[in-house]
């Protein structure tokens, strides 16, 4: 093993020690400019694209809870044997077209098409409001998907959920319930950056 004196490591290191302390005092006033103006420019160039980052995030997670509300909605008629109902309700338990608000699935016991607690109709599962500013729109008016026990959705068509975020309707999805009472998400088939239906119509909420 080798021994090195104390007194020996003193007189060589720390004269060097000094000397390197002396040299490194921080850095000059042009050196910091310009490490703010790199910053800067970085900023600028990363805050839109984490912006943009941040709306498609919402709009898929709005997406994916209202695909998977309307999968609870129809699988409960199936298995219940009876119609399901999906809208925004009243406080007097009645469906409208504001579909921004909350959404619930009930179980419409007496088929009137409306949510009686009174009658110990069941409410299945609710979803939150949207976004404020941002736009959920359900056909031409329409104020409930109702899925009857085979699982197919009442009425004569399909129907086409619209959802646009406000300011950036070029990230609009949609979801779209067959008759049959399949669901299936848009998606960007031709790869535009803009997702369209089945039909390869855009998803837009004019």
């Amino acid at each position: 093993m080798l021994n090195v004196k104390s007194s020996t490591v003193n007189k060589t290191q720390l004269p060097f020690t000094n000397n390197c302390l002396n040299r490194q005092k921080g850095i000059t006033l042009l050196e910091l400019m310009v490490n703010i103006a790199i910053t800067s420019i970085l900023t600028a160039i990363a805050l839109p694209n984490m912006s943009d980052f941040v709306m498609e995030t919402r709009v898929n997670g709005e997406v994916s809870m209202l695909q998977r509300l309307l999968f609870v909605a129809r699988n409960s008629a199936i298995n219940s044997g009876e119609r399901v109902i999906v809208c925004p309700l009243t406080s007097d338990g009645k469906c409208t077209t504001d579909w921004h608000k909350e959404l619930s699935v009930f179980i419409d016991n007496n088929n009137n098409k409306a949510f009686d607690a009174a009658n110990n109709e069941r409410l299945l599962v609710t979803k939150s409001s949207i976004k404020t500013g941002d736009q959920l729109i359900y056909g031409k008016g329409r104020v409930m998907v109702a899925f009857h026990p085979s699982g197919h959705l009442s009425g004569l068509s399909n129907g086409t959920f619209r959802y646009c975020p406000l300011g950036h309707e070029d990230k609009s999805r949609g979801i779209v319930i067959a008759r049959s009472g399949r669901i299936y998400a848009s998606s960007d088939i031709d790869n535009d950056s803009r997702d369209e239906n089945r039909m390869n119509k855009e998803i837009t909420c004019n």
